[in-house]
């Protein structure tokens, strides 16, 4: 079996009270890297102090949590300002170097909310922190939005927008055994299923998720992998806040990210993705002439195809953990035209396709695994359009990852067109 097929799955990562568990807890671990309990290293301002310098944001702060307290009896988000100052922000994660590390020597400014589930909504989140940079020419440098929630695999929200922002080609795996991926501008981390619910046949992960300005980075290399280092830290640290907030025992390991920058190239039209046989129509390739491909090892590879200036217009993606491959559960089933079961001897599986996503669920011997195809804007010429490029692309592109991952052989057949 090769490693693609084996995923990172949350439910081999349980939390522990000792020792190092199969998938990057230890009980007695730190909390991530970058983040120490000692203060922070002379000539540097503490972060405490560097909150507390920031008078403007934290006059509005203060006024809008005062307004909050006596105009609707409760508060909805509990800011580390004062009175409510914590040096820490975001459950404890952040403090004075890992800040730094991300945000360089800039004031910041923090707003915590409390970490609770909803019992009127479905939704699925539990809270969210937001942390802001200031300069001192410009109010707003930068912001660092970390949400913790429940992936929802029921009604198609995360199958198309959370999947499409955090599980783009430049997101790499974070080592070290973690369940997460993270690239220059986003970051995301599952949370062991033995802390916020017992798994079941379509359980759905539970993450931390980080996003830092647009997606895809700034294009320097050195530069978005220093970044990506960063945000990675950073996810460590505020998964272990959360695990303590929520009175679960273990922690997560430092991150190690591993691979090289992902850099855009010329398309290979007869072997796109670098796929051999999986050809772009030839309306298509004009209109698609950059691609970048993803790294192996991680919860999901992603292959985007676009114009001189991406994101790209075609994604592929091949999600091998099963608990991520179940937000695409309910939109394989009924996200359009039915795919049935694949025949031959390789293993079973459905699906479904419409004119600008295909998605087949493949019953791996790891577990499910989710090939994507996605044409997220119009692209080719008048002629090209005629050909439906999902529909194309599809069939090959199923059978090829299977193989690549040990999970084939699939043969993918599709409903004739009427």
């Amino acid at each position: 079996m090769t490693e693609g097929a084996r995923g990172t799955g949350t439910d081999a990562l349980p939390a522990a009270a000792d020792g190092v568990t199969p998938g990057g807890v230890a009980g007695d671990g730190a909390p991530g890297d970058g983040v120490t309990p000692e203060g922070a290293p002379a000539g540097r301002p503490p972060l405490l102090r560097r909150l507390l310098r920031s008078r403007t944001v934290l006059a509005a702060t203060a006024a809008g949590l005062v307004g909050a307290l006596f105009g609707a009896g409760a508060v909805a988000w509990r800011m580390d300002t004062l009175p409510l100052l914590s040096p820490a922000p975001c459950w404890g994660a952040f403090d004075d170097d890992l800040t730094t590390r991300v945000f360089g020597d800039l004031e910041v400014s923090a707003e915590t909310q409390r970490l609770q589930r909803d019992p009127r909504t479905r939704v699925a989140s539990y809270g969210q922190c937001r942390i802001t940079s200031h300069g001192e020419k410009v109010p707003v440098v930068s912001q660092l939005t970390v949400r913790v929630r429940e992936l929802d695999g029921t009604h198609q929200r995360e199958a198309r927008s959370w999947t499409s922002e955090f599980l783009q080609a430049d997101m790499a795996p974070m080592g070290n055994g973690l369940p997460g991926m993270a690239s220059a501008s986003r970051a995301w981390l599952a949370l062991p299923q033995s802390c916020v619910g017992a798994p079941d046949q379509l359980a759905t992960p539970t993450v931390v998720d980080l996003a830092m300005g647009e997606t895809g980075g700034r294009g320097l290399p050195e530069h978005d992998l220093k970044e990506r280092g960063a945000l990675s830290a950073a996810a460590v640290a505020v998964a272990n806040g959360v695990l303590r907030e929520l009175g679960c025992s273990g922690t997560y390991g430092s991150a190690e990210p591993t691979g090289s920058y992902v850099a855009w190239e010329d398309t290979t039209p007869d072997a796109l993705c670098g796929i051999k046989g999986l050809r772009l129509p030839a309306g298509y390739r004009e209109s698609l002439p950059r691609t970048r491909v993803g790294q192996e090892g991680g919860a999901a590879r992603s292959c985007e195809v676009g114009s001189s200036y991406p994101p790209g217009e075609l994604h592929l993606t091949t999600v091998v953990d099963p608990q991520l491959a179940h937000v695409f559960a309910l939109e394989a089933l009924h996200g359009g035209t039915r795919l049935r079961e694949a025949k031959g001897r390789g293993p079973g599986g459905f699906g479904s396709l419409d004119v600008t996503r295909g998605v087949y669920v493949a019953h791996c011997q790891t577990g499910d695994v989710v090939f994507l195809v996605e044409r997220l804007k119009s692209v080719g010429d008048g002629e090209a359009r005629r050909t439906n490029l999902v529909r194309a692309l599809l069939p090959r592109y199923v059978e090829a990852e299977a193989e690549r991952i040990g999970c084939g052989p699939v043969r993918l057949t599709l409903p004739e067109l009427r």
